[in-house]
């Protein structure tokens, strides 16, 4: 069988991985230009694993593939067992119903950060591992236009060539967000759910802040329902680490991550809101990109906004940073209003969700903690595999995962279908 995978990422690597050794002819499709341009779990990644039943995707992923996927990736990280920060997030039961006295919903997992630094490393490790079998072949520097069904099989076009395929499996992630709207548009009925977006900020303040939340857990994660109706999470939790742009084709957002080695003093993390919409509404992808779109139009030149939490509060433009510094560049941002980006309740959720927060955590609405928008998450479509034989969805393009944990489970999860 000659097997098309679009995208060379988690999904991809989980999938690859289950059908290496089954001598099927792969032809691997990757738009960055090398190996080192490449990366998991879409444009950037905190190397953060997790193991959780609650979290990361809506697939029926058991725990033993969960920690299975997570020795597979710390095996090809040349780390021994004291570099890795592990731990377990809320197993401390005084601190669990601190948040739920609240009204937060902690959510528990446990997790393996193996840091940014080490992420090229571990990739080219894997794609060393691949190019070892004769029957995979890489192709980096080609993105893949379009997929269609064919009378036996799948056609892919690169680069203007129409290729078939016996079978096409699209991995492409959050990034390959056009590939993946081209083939709904055309072909709707793949399409089981699509009424869900999350929009908000990277949220970041000093270390000191919330040292001791972090020296117990790393990472927390918490949800809230806030009076808006609307909930609320935290989301990628990142002691010492840094703000970064995470760029797609059109737009670009903002996202965080850490270092293994080099560290700074600010912790950042994600607030996102949950926006759920109801008919007509059938484009979560199309409504986030247009916030974020927004964003940059209004920052200009691919930039986004910053904003002290207090003018953020109050509606106004920040003008002048106080005791917080960036670790964003400051070629990447202008001091701006996220009022004039978001919609209203949006607006209204994160404030509520803050100063709840701030209840269980001193410190974290001080006036000149920051804000960095947009940050959004795309749920993307829910799609059904069953609809075309020769063409399927697998990880974040698919709308069923969100970590690089369960993408890779998800790609083993279909080799393991369709060829074991």
């Amino acid at each position: 069988m000659k097997i098309a995978v679009i995208g060379f990422g988690a999904a991809s690597i989980g999938f690859l991985n289950t059908v290496k050794n089954t001598g099927h002819e792969v032809h691997i499709f990757e738009s960055s230009k090398d190996i080192y341009s490449s990366s998991l779990s879409g444009i950037r990644s905190d190397g953060k694993l997790f193991v959780s039943g609650s979290m990361g995707g809506d697939l029926p992923v058991d725990i033993k593939l969960q920690k299975e996927v997570v020795d597979f990736y710390i095996n090809h990280s040349a780390l021994g067992k004291n570099e890795i920060e592990y731990g377990y997030s809320f197993s401390n039961a005084e601190l669990y119903k601190k948040f739920y006295d609240y009204g937060f919903d902690p959510v528990k997992s446990d997790f393996y950060h193996i840091g940014t630094d080490k992420l090229g490393d571990i990739l080219t490790a894997i794609y060393s591992e691949f190019k070892t079998f004769n029957n995979m072949h890489f192709y980096f520097g080609n993105r893949v236009e379009s997929v269609e069904p064919a009378e036996y099989g799948a056609q892919i076009q690169v680069n203007g060539e129409k290729i078939l395929f016996d079978l096409a499996v699209v991995a492409a992630g959050r990034s390959g967000h056009k590939l993946t709207s081209k083939f709904i548009q055309e072909h709707p009925e793949v399409v089981l759910s699509n009424t869900t977006v999350d929009l908000g900020v990277r949220y970041e303040l000093p270390d000191h802040i919330v040292q001791e939340l972090n020296e117990e857990m790393y990472e927390f994660k918490v949800k809230l329902k806030t009076k808006t109706g609307y909930m609320v999470r935290t989301f990628c939790n990142n002691p010492s680490g840094e703000v970064v742009l995470e760029k797609y084709d059109d737009f670009v957002t903002v996202n965080g991550h850490a270092r293994m080695k080099q560290k700074t003093t600010n912790t950042n993390f994600a607030v996102l809101v949950t926006h759920s919409f109801t008919s007509p509404f059938n484009d979560p992808v199309g409504y986030g990109s247009y916030i974020a779109k927004l964003s940059n139009i209004l920052a200009g030149n691919n930039k986004i906004i910053l904003q002290a939490y207090g003018d953020f509060k109050q509606a106004k433009r920040t003008k002048k940073l106080g005791r917080v510094l960036p670790t964003l560049k400051s070629d990447n941002y202008i001091l701006g209003d996220l009022n004039l980006v978001f919609p209203r309740k949006t607006v209204e959720s994160i404030i509520y969700f803050l100063e709840e927060l701030n209840k269980v955590i001193p410190g974290i609405t001080y006036e000149d903690n920051l804000l960095y928008g947009v940050e959004v998450k795309f749920y993307g479509n829910k799609l059904d595999n069953s609809k075309y034989k020769n063409i399927k969805f697998i990880g974040d393009c698919s709308g069923w995962t969100r970590s690089i944990t369960y993408a890779t489970s998800h790609g083993i999860m279909l080799g393991q279908e369709l060829f074991l």
